[in-house]
């Protein structure tokens, strides 16, 4: 297993062109209660600052997910159920109004954007978390969060899940959120990459695999992931599993 630190954005040349080498030899691979939850007081804490990873595994990169392809592969149908007939029930916040203390941890190295799911399931944003600050939060009960890259919209993990959702403080102790990097893919992070230099009227400018102009497009989208979250979390309940 090789482990790899890639650059940033100013080498993007560079991993475009080993990005496109690697999907032309590899594409088979690759895939083809009051308010709004309540936000209130800042409190600093540095929390060390991590860097990408990604990992080789077996001949393939491996991640958080395969490829993009797979992605709208599992959220692009939500809407029409999962598939076989599947239904599954609006991820939304349960008004309880039995308040609980959250501590917002943000130990990634990009600007998050916490973002509160209402009672009606609608996204709702909070201010932005810096890298390595915390937050303290007035939230309740069976409220659902995700968090978000305030510049890109990527999904990141809170507790090493996609969604965080609020429960019972114990011993008078807040609850931490604990929001992460996952680990993308090489194609996953050569896109983001490629998104922040190049405007999406020039995508299909650029000399590379046409299949990745379609990549390119599919930029993050908090709708198709609330929607694929929606039915794995309906599956977990029916299986007994709980947040």
């Amino acid at each position: 297993m090789i482990r790899l630190r890639l650059p940033g954005p100013a080498h993007a040349p560079w991993l475009l062109f080993v990005f496109s080498f690697f999907f032309s030899r590899k594409r088979g691979q690759l895939g083809g209660g009051g308010g709004w939850g309540s936000a209130v007081c800042e409190e600093a804490c540095w929390l060390g600052r991590g860097a990408f990873s990604f990992l080789f595994r077996s001949g393939r990169w491996t991640g958080r997910r395969d490829a993009a392809e797979t992605r709208r592969g599992s959220g692009g149908g939500g809407g029409g159920g999962g598939g076989g007939g599947e239904v599954s029930q609006r991820l939304r916040s349960v008004n309880t109004r039995e308040p609980c203390q959250v501590i917002f941890c943000n130990r990634s190295p990009r600007s998050v954007s916490p973002v509160w799911l209402d009672f009606e399931g609608k996204p709702r944003p909070y201010p932005t978390l810096k890298p390595g600050t915390g937050r303290r939060m007035h939230s309740y009960l069976e409220h659902l969060w995700l968090f978000r890259d305030a510049g890109t919209d990527d999904s990141l993990l809170v507790n090493q899940a996609e969604l965080f959702v609020a429960t019972r403080n114990v011993n008078g102790q807040p609850l931490f959120a604990n929001i992460t990097l996952p680990v993308f893919t090489l194609k996953e992070r050569c896109l983001q990459v490629v998104r922040t230099l190049v405007k999406p009227v020039d995508y299909r400018k650029l000399d590379i695999v046409r299949s990745l102009y379609e990549d390119l497009e599919d930029r993050p989208d908090i709708g198709k992931d609330l929607k694929r979250l929606s039915v794995e979390r309906s599956k977990r309940l029916r299986n007994g599993v709980s947040d």
